[in-house]
């Protein structure tokens, strides 16, 4: 099975920074000729306030041609400690007009299930019943291996680290997952959000941050980090192990947000960013 990970695509009808990318990103994905397609967030710029973003975004997914499942980003359903965070309204927003912010999808010997990773470390409800979920899920496996795809990653240097603010997961919801992970076999965790591209290991499951599809960022990360910072696509190639490759996708412009944020993002979001 050949699956294409898109991520960071951050389109939007009224703030049109980065949605020339999007042609060149659909026709490379044409010619792969993937068996699905997957997104795994930041799908808009602002659909985390606007319905309009969701909505547009959505439409572009669905002229792929080629089955497409997507989670949710930070820019789209919100994220803890910003200005936009996540609440029942934004995720209500998401699945009415984009669909369900977890899924699972069984496809010959694998397991496929996307995670809300922006409800890790909420400590609440939502984040209770999708981790009671997960688990199930992962019980009820049989003898399916396990691909999990997410938008953050689940840390970014080490996986004993600690509190890594907006870019990686928190560390107890980290350990949760990395132990369930353990516990299943799970093969390969597949994420985004860092605009970077990147191929490690976490235990005995493959790592994958793909690279966005709309821009880079430079100083305003705040911190180094490891991987490229390249714009383009993953490919995993699912069989009797995982084989996963950084895609460069030919006439993506690898635009630097650190140029356009004030014209993209307001103040209030930016705070989050720079943490």
């Amino acid at each position: 099975m050949k699956i294409v990970q898109i991520t960071d695509t951050h389109l939007s009808p009224g703030k049109c920074h980065f949605n020339g990318n999007w042609g060149p990103l659909a026709e490379w994905v044409e010619c792969e000729q993937p068996d699905l397609v997957i997104h795994t967030g930041d799908l808009t710029i602002d659909g985390a306030d606007l319905a309009e973003d969701l909505v547009y975004a959505k439409a572009l997914l669905d002229t792929l041609g080629v089955p497409c499942l997507v989670v949710p980003g930070n820019h789209d359903v919100g994220h803890a400690g910003t200005a936009q965070p996540v609440d029942a309204a934004r995720l209500a927003r998401w699945r009415d007009l984009v669909g369900p912010d977890r899924w699972m999808a069984d496809r010959g010997d694998w397991r496929l299930i996307g995670l809300n990773s922006l409800l890790l470390g909420l400590g609440d409800d939502e984040e209770a019943a999708q981790l009671e979920w997960l688990t199930q899920a992962l019980a009820m496996r049989g003898d399916r291996r396990v691909a999990v795809f997410g938008h953050k990653p689940l840390f970014l240097d080490d996986a004993g680290e600690g509190e890594t603010g907006y870019w990686g997961a928190q560390p107890a919801p980290r350990r949760t997952l990395l132990d369930l992970f353990a516990a299943h076999d799970v093969a390969l965790y597949a994420s985004g959000h860092l605009h970077r591209g990147w191929i490690g290991q976490g235990g005995t499951t493959a790592l994958v941050w793909a690279p966005a599809s709309s821009f880079v960022v430079g100083a305003m990360a705040g911190r180094v980090m490891p991987g490229e910072s390249v714009v383009g696509a993953a490919i995993h190639h699912l069989g009797s192990d995982v084989r996963s490759e950084l895609a460069t996708v030919p006439g993506l412009i690898p635009h630097l947000l650190d140029d356009v944020m004030d014209e993209v993002y307001p103040a209030a979001v930016q705070e989050g960013v720079s943490r």
